[in-house]
């Protein structure tokens, strides 16, 4: 039976971004926060190397912006880069506030004022990334959702999907969701929506990403009229492991930071051939090398070698990456690790402002699902985790002072046309299908010929998908498959309309950079025009001609 629930604030992702954002809400707001599986599904859970901040003044807010301008390629919007970057201490305060437990140095001699330990990563000038030990993403997590089983005013909901939003007057009034243990539709009604559902790596066959990252929050936005921007730069990670009994495992670049180097099978070095910062490049250059190395030599995976580093250092700053290795059989103290570039990060998103806001009112985009413009072309390291919670704080703050009264009851999902589906393995096939279809069109290296064939490809699917969406009962499944085929169709447009290279797509038809930056900017059919021309509360997002 559907059940009518109601909140003041509904919360679609339980990773850094939303729980966050649920814990900065005022007391007396009703929150409820939705995720795919438990708490900890996503990927803030897996991020190993940390988060950037400006903590000393050896370091300084403008170096970091500079950076991540540099590394951005000419299409980072500054204002939402000095605006992070200046808001990293307040973070850092708030989550040492929460319990979050990061390294700090031991060579002090007061163990009380001893400074927090901060280690490199590609792209950074300075030493600024924030972190504990190899696994930052799991005490940031584990610290925010204990805060958030005894907040009083969460509800937290495991196990649910959301299918899409509600809207009335011209407003997001709720969503409708899916409870996939019930396997039950509900309409829950909120004042204001947050969808902070990570991104869409899960469009790639190979990714670093857990399984629920199929770019639901992108594709639900877009179906409500919110434009996206940029989606044809996606960051390949250069280093995930090797092995086939490791899914998933990323091998954090502050390795690199610490000094391991990539090197062939023959043991030689290479990334200076490509870059004079060498292993230190952007994750953009250093990918790009290696795909370069792996197809030159016709390799399966390149090396990272950090065995010159004494053991009981690589073992206390890397304790999971070495942990996970040694269950392969592969000691890092004594062997080089096996490593591939895989589908990382989503750089673009739903297009918002400054708090989150997005094109419909009363929706807010935060996290990896949104594109506030402080990556750019191309996402710096460790910058991430320090844009999630600095959006979450500052969406909170709109909300609460601009949250209107609740709307009228939503109407109840109509599922009376539908029916059980015998046919589960159209979604398998289209889910492989999908994905080894973007590694092998959409992926490191692109040209304009392999792109339209992928559109050509992904069009037919999406057809396919919408006919089986539209006979049978919904499922996880059916849902992320849904999500995913849209993203991808997406992505490829995006980058069919980028006639050059630059950041993370690489075109080999169009190999330069045009003197002037764009933003690739879509906006679905029938999106509303007045809500779209309102300049001053959104970046100056510039299609592509």
């Amino acid at each position: 039976m559907t059940q009518h629930t109601g909140f003041d604030v509904l919360i679609i992702g339980s990773g850094a971004a939303g729980l966050s954002l649920a814990l900065q809400l005022p007391e007396h707001f009703s929150c409820a926060v939705l995720s795919k599986g438990d708490l900890a599904s996503g990927s803030t859970f897996w991020a190993q190397g940390g988060m950037a901040a400006v903590l000393h003044d050896r370091d300084s807010i403008d170096a970091h912006v500079a950076d991540t301008l540099r590394a951005g390629a000419g299409l980072c919007h500054e204002p939402a880069v000095r605006f992070t970057v200046s808001q990293s201490r307040s973070v850092v305060d708030w989550l040492v506030a929460q319990g979050v437990d990061f390294d700090r140095r031991d060579d002090l001699p007061d163990p009380e004022f001893r400074e927090f330990h901060l280690t490199m990563e590609g792209g950074h000038s300075h030493r600024r990334i924030l972190h504990a030990a190899d696994r930052t993403g799991r005490a940031i997590a584990e610290v925010l959702s204990e805060r958030a089983k005894t907040a009083p005013n969460l509800t937290l909901l495991t196990n649910y999907c959301a299918v899409d939003l509600i809207r009335h007057g011209g407003r997001c009034v709720g969503a409708y969701v899916l409870d996939t243990k019930h396997q039950r539709v509900e309409a829950m009604s909120a004042r204001a929506v947050v969808l902070a559902t990570g991104g869409a790596s899960k469009a790639y066959l190979y990714t670093s990403n857990p399984d629920g990252a199929s770019g639901d929050g992108i594709a639900i936005a877009w179906r409500a009229g919110c434009r996206v921007a940029n989606l044809e730069f996606n960051q390949f990670h250069p280093t995930c492991l090797y092995h086939p009994q490791a899914k998933s495992f990323l091998v954090t670049e502050a390795l690199r930071g610490e000094g391991a180097h990539l090197i062939l099978p023959d043991g030689e070095r290479f990334m200076q051939c490509f870059d004079e910062r060498g292993e230190l490049a952007p994750r953009d250059v250093v990918a790009r090398a290696i795909d370069s190395e792996m197809k030159r030599l016709g390799l399966e995976c390149v090396y990272l070698d950090i065995r010159h580093r004494p053991a009981d250092f690589i073992r206390q700053h890397f304790p999971t990456v070495y942990s996970r290795c040694l269950e392969l059989g592969i000691d890092i103290t004594r062997q080089p690790i096996p490593v591939v570039p895989a589908a990382h990060y989503t750089c673009g998103g739903v297009v918002v402002d400054q708090h989150g806001a997005t094109d419909l009112p009363g929706l807010y985009v935060i996290g990896e699902t949104a594109c506030t413009g402080l990556h750019g072309a191309n996402r710096m390291a460790s910058n991430s985790l320090l844009e999630c919670f600095v959006y979450a704080a500052s969406a909170a703050k709109h909300i609460a002072a601009t949250c209107p009264e609740p709307s009228s009851p939503l109407p109840p999902w109509d599922d009376s046309q539908v029916r059980s589906s015998d046919e589960d393995v159209v979604i398998k096939h289209n889910w492989l299908a999908l994905r080894r279809l973007m590694w092998d069109y959409v992926g490191i290296v692109r040209t304009d010929r392999r792109l339209q064939y992928a559109r050509d490809a992904v069009a037919l699917m999406l057809d396919e998908i919408d006919d089986y969406y539209s006979r049978f009962t919904i499922t996880r499944p059916l849902l992320e498959l849904r999500n995913l085929g849209l993203v991808a169709s997406l992505m490829i447009d995006c980058a069919l309309k980028r006639r050059e290279s630059r950041g993370l797509h690489y075109n080999q038809d169009h190999p330069d950079t045009l003197i002037h930056a764009h933003n690739t900017l879509l906006t679905p059919p029938g999106a509303s025009q007045h809500r779209l021309e309102t300049g001053d509360r959104l970046p100056a997002y510039t299609d592509v001609t």
